[in-house]
């Protein structure tokens, strides 16, 4: 899988921890968002699409909420969804390329990813072209969990889809990539894409892909 780009890595600042927890980020406001005056110009130009931000916050809400009952059971949070999700997806990631998806500080995802070590979800293999690096993989309890969050996530879109139509699957997903930095977006539809790490040697892939375990492998 390739990088980001490196204007797309330096451009934001990591999100801190407590931003992942309170999801208050940088300009955070109790009061809530900023009204316009009449004289800053009409409403219907200047004024934010409120309709839109507000859908995507609840969609993302309930979106979440559903994996976020499945994580409770293990004493897990978002963070460790997250990392689960892309190391599953993309078998032997490094530790830098996942730092480039998730853009949270490296002590962030030191933590979250030391938890999932020592509980068996995530294991590190030492790197084919460079040794310095580790190649994440995702053990079979780490998979088994890693589609069961999934699953459910697929199923709420399937659930929209149908009640949509899903002829608006398409647009639906150029509206969603037309949302990220432009810059990002080869990057992003490369990842999407499922193209893998060139460092992940070919038994590794075999031994990962092997199998899909059912959740009944899943312990909390």
């Amino acid at each position: 899988m390739r990088p980001l780009t490196q204007a797309a890595r330096t451009r934001p600042a990591p999100i801190p921890d407590a931003a992942d927890e309170d999801g208050r980020a940088a300009g955070y406001s109790p009061e809530g968002p900023t009204q316009r005056s009449p004289e800053h110009g009409s409403p219907d130009r200047d004024q934010p699409a409120y309709d839109l931000i507000e859908l995507l916050f609840f969609a993302y809400r309930d979106f979440v909420a559903d994996p976020d009952r499945i994580l409770a059971e293990y004493g897990f949070g978002r963070a460790h969804h997250r990392v689960l999700h892309f190391v599953d997806r993309h078998p032997g990631l490094t530790i830098a390329e996942l730092l480039d998806i998730l853009r949270i500080t490296k002590q962030s995802l030191n933590r979250v990813l030391k938890e999932l070590i020592e509980q068996g979800y995530i294991a590190q293999r030492t790197g084919t072209s460079d040794r310095r690096h580790r190649l994440l993989t995702c053990t079979p309890q780490g998979r088994a969990l890693a589609q069961r969050l999934a699953g459910v996530q697929g199923e709420r879109v399937r659930r929209a889809l149908a009640e949509v139509g899903p002829a608006l699957r398409e647009p639906a997903g150029r509206f969603l990539l037309a949302m990220i930095e432009p810059e990002e977006r080869a990057a992003v539809s490369r990842l999407i894409g499922g193209e893998a790490s060139a460092e992940v040697p070919a038994e590794i892939r075999a031994e990962i892909r092997g199998g899909s375990p059912s959740a009944d492998g899943v312990r909390p």
